[in-house]
């Protein structure tokens, strides 16, 4: 018998194995299929529908007996534990949750050591086919539950009963119904372990499990066996994964990210960051100061073009001027000193570059037109970036920015004695995960001296 068993096992391995590699050529149209980690490492696309599986563990006849046999010894942990069943099977997956098996399983019922049963020998014989159910995935719970796994198992089954003691010799086919269920953890990418919790409920059994006794044929026994069994699953194809974990991506779901994304996109588009109420794709000028009146495209009115914002003059001339108590030449210097010195006229920087962006345009002209009427003056160029990158690169950054500043400043014909350039490296005044925040302080400030 076990040479025979060896036999079923090898056919069945080559039979599958070559199957699955035909299989796994094919392509679904209902998913796209990816298979990953439970980290979501991306491993694979290939879905391995085919796994073999082999088992051992105990099986015992429930009912029926004759009076002075018994399957369980009294005392012992679960009425005695003995190795006598071995099973071979295949599992085909039509989908992530729902497929079917087959198994061959060898049982050799005895009575238990001590069990005070007169001695019995019935080998049983079974074939199963089942279909099987991925209880995870039933319940979507398959991300948490990581390498658990919870199979579900419910069929027929066709078996063959021979006692080998007793005075019956005769051999009889048996049929009847089979429920299980697997609880198994992944150890491997494609191999995982499981337990097998398995009722077989015989509606054609006329043995009594002993093998002493066949009823009449008219009157069919209602035979049961349970069986508890340890085995391993191998998944068989391409997939870098056991399809029973492998994460699957219904293509709806595909369409319906597609859809986030692009919604996303939109509000990022519709962002505004200086809150000038013109959205950031159309804005020109996004770093606008609040409460100056801008135009369709976000720049700062200016309709006399001389480099301040009109807004800005109006500061200077109402708000400014009122709170000294001197209208003279003097008062409007310090409020020039104070817009300049104090940040609100600034160049700002994209990611990465040195030139000063498109919207700072106005801010330079405000510094040079104030340096020309005021050729006395000199200034102090501050460059600054925010805290991506390391910090000597981020320093290198800073340096070179206030330098593009300043040759500017010199090509439009402020000596270039009268421009000192500082770095003051990465400003971590801002929260570095926000894109906008960043925006603010990769900059140049200014100070007169």
């Amino acid at each position: 018998m076990k040479n025979i068993l060896l036999l079923l096992m090898t056919l069945l391995c080559f039979s599958f194995s070559a199957t699955a590699q035909r299989n796994d050529k094919r392509t679904d149209k209902d998913l796209e299929l990816i298979a990953a980690e439970p980290d979501k490492e991306l491993i694979g696309e290939t879905f391995n529908r085919w796994s073999i599986e082999a088992s051992f563990g105990q099986a015992k006849g429930s009912k029926p007996y004759t009076n002075g046999y018994y399957a369980n010894s009294p005392g012992k942990f679960f009425g005695g534990i003995a190795i006598n069943s071995y099973s071979l099977g295949a599992r085909y997956m039509f989908s992530p949750k729902l497929g079917i098996k087959a198994n061959i399983n060898v049982d050799n019922l005895q009575e238990q050591n001590n069990s005070g049963s007169l001695p019995f020998q019935m080998q049983h014989h079974q074939f199963t086919g089942e279909g099987v159910a991925n209880l995870m995935r039933l319940f979507d719970i398959q991300k948490q539950a990581g390498r658990f796994g919870l199979l579900f198992h419910l069929g027929f089954n066709i078996s063959r009963m021979t006692p080998k003691m007793g005075p019956q010799n005769k051999t009889e086919w048996n049929t009847g119904g089979v429920v299980g269920i697997s609880p198994q953890i992944r150890i491997f990418k494609n191999v995982s372990v499981f337990a097998d919790f398995t009722v077989n409920s015989n509606i054609r059994q006329h043995y009594n499990w002993d093998g002493t006794q066949f009823s009449d044929p008219n009157n069919n026994l209602t035979g049961s066996l349970f069986r508890t069994s340890f085995g391993l699953s191998v998944a068989l194809g391409k997939g870098k994964i056991h399809g029973d974990w492998a994460i699957i991506q219904d293509k709806n779901d595909k369409r319906i990210d597609s859809l986030n994304n692009k919604i996303g996109e939109i509000e990022d588009l519709l962002n505004d960051s200086d809150k000038d109420g013109v959205p950031d794709y159309l804005d020109q000028e996004q770093n606008s100061i609040a409460g100056v009146a801008v135009d369709t495209k976000g720049r700062m009115v200016d309709k006399n073009n001389n480099g301040v914002p009109d807004d800005l003059e109006k500061f200077v001339n109402n708000t400014v001027t009122k709170n000294i108590a001197s209208s003279s030449a003097a008062a409007t210097e310090n409020a020039l000193l104070q817009l300049i010195n104090e940040g609100y006229i600034t160049a700002y920087f994209d990611t990465g570059k040195t030139q000063p962006n498109s919207a700072s345009a106005s801010n330079i002209g405000f510094i040079l037109n104030y340096l020309k009427n005021n050729p006395s003056k000199s200034i102090d160029i501050t460059g600054y970036s925010d805290e991506i990158g390391s910090s000597e690169s981020n320093d290198k950054l800073a340096s070179d920015r206030a330098q593009a500043v300043k040759t500017i400043l010199v090509k439009a014909g402020i000596a270039e004695s009268r421009l000192n350039i500082q770095s003051n490296g990465e400003d971590n005044s801002v929260d570095k995960s926000s894109d906008w925040a960043r925006r603010l302080v990769r900059k140049t400030i200014f100070k007169i001296k």
